[in-house]
């Protein structure tokens, strides 16, 4: 089992999580494992940690990653939700809940479903707003999105430039989370606390887009510190789940190393194009070049545990490697094709 961090950040205002088709009226819904990457690259730097964060991470060619991330989920109040595996969502169909109408549940229902239980149809309800498949007693938006708009106006106020932008709005008690995994004792020891260091540094200066306007910024995170699987799944009878398994659950986008041990003939898996723009002096603001990727809650079927590669994705001759992070943090589960 690996150490790792489960980490909540809690929003103080919106958050602008921009879509891979770039439309400002569209925001995305989860905050991707390579632009919580990016953004800590840019953390670590200004603590003076980013070169030896590149070489622990995005340059170890030899080894695996001395830390992984998962993707930024939604969660509220004590639960967490999560892209669902696969191979198992949804579930037979119901007259009562349109379920594949989901994006994310709670893990509690990932467990009754890799345990091969029936959901229970009169207990969960979709919230239209958010996605989220909630419990029907208690029943709860985790978040929104809107469009906000504003008006640029020149100096003299002789011209208005009207513009607007989606966001994410949070309820009371809700926020996201992810989960960081070391890859060993030493790798623990070395940067669970410049990771934490960095993680309260982008909780004042924000994540995501907009943050000249205060967007994407978070209370102090809240860290708790555990081993996987057993930080997030457990089986019903209190016991982690089992340490191998056939095939693996993502929890981050995955972009496949050269000596990958997957069956990419079986398995249930999706895949997503990743763009972005640079945030370097060396070149504000351009494109990097985009990457097709697996993405989150795909079920991959392997003879290893997928570890991932961290291609460079800088503009033509840019003078300096821009890295993108497709190292899978994976939980290893029962392999059984979707129906």
């Amino acid at each position: 089992m690996a150490k790792a961090v489960l980490v909540r950040l809690r929003p103080t205002g919106p958050w602008r999580i921009g879509p891979d088709s770039g439309d400002r009226d569209r925001v995305d819904r989860i905050y991707h494992s390579d632009a919580l990457y990016a953004a800590l690259c840019g953390a670590m730097f200004r603590l003076g940690e980013g070169e030896a964060w590149l070489d622990a991470t995005a340059r170890a060619s030899s080894a695996a990653a001395a830390v992984t991330l998962s993707s930024c989920f939604p969660f509220h109040a004590s639960t967490l939700f999560v892209v669902p595996p696969q191979n198992v969502w949804p579930p037979p169909p119901s007259s009562k809940v349109r379920w594949k109408g989901a994006r994310f549940v709670p893990l509690g229902v990932v467990e009754t479903l890799l345990a091969g239980k029936p959901m229970n149809e009169d207990a969960f309800t979709i919230d239209g707003p958010s996605e989220c498949l909630v419990p029907v007693s208690a029943q709860v938006t985790p978040f929104r999105a809107a469009v906000r708009s504003r008006a640029a106006v020149d100096r003299a106020g002789e011209s208005v430039a009207p513009h607007s932008s989606a966001c994410l709005e949070f309820a009371p008690g809700a926020g996201l989370w992810f989960v960081a995994a070391f890859a060993d004792d030493d790798a623990h020891a070395r940067w669970r606390a410049p990771l934490e260091g960095a993680l309260r540094l982008l909780a004042d200066s924000g994540f995501g887009g907009e943050r000249s306007l205060g967007w994407g910024r978070a209370e102090m995170p809240e860290i708790a510190d555990g081993e996987l699987p057993g930080l997030l799944v457990k089986s019903r009878e209190g016991s982690d789940m089992p340490a191998e398994a056939p095939a693996y659950w993502l929890l981050s986008l995955f972009h496949p190393g050269e000596s990958e041990a997957v069956d990419w003939t079986r398995g249930q898996y999706s895949l997503t194009t990743r763009g972005g723009r640079v945030e370097s002096g060396a070149g504000w603001g351009r494109a990097k070049k985009p990457t097709r990727m697996v993405a989150e809650g795909s079920v991959l079927v392997a003879s290893s545990e997928p570890r991932g590669a961290a291609p460079d994705v800088a503009p033509d001759e840019f003078p300096h490697p821009v890295y993108r992070s497709g190292f899978a943090l994976c939980l290893p589960i029962p392999w059984r094709p979707a129906p």
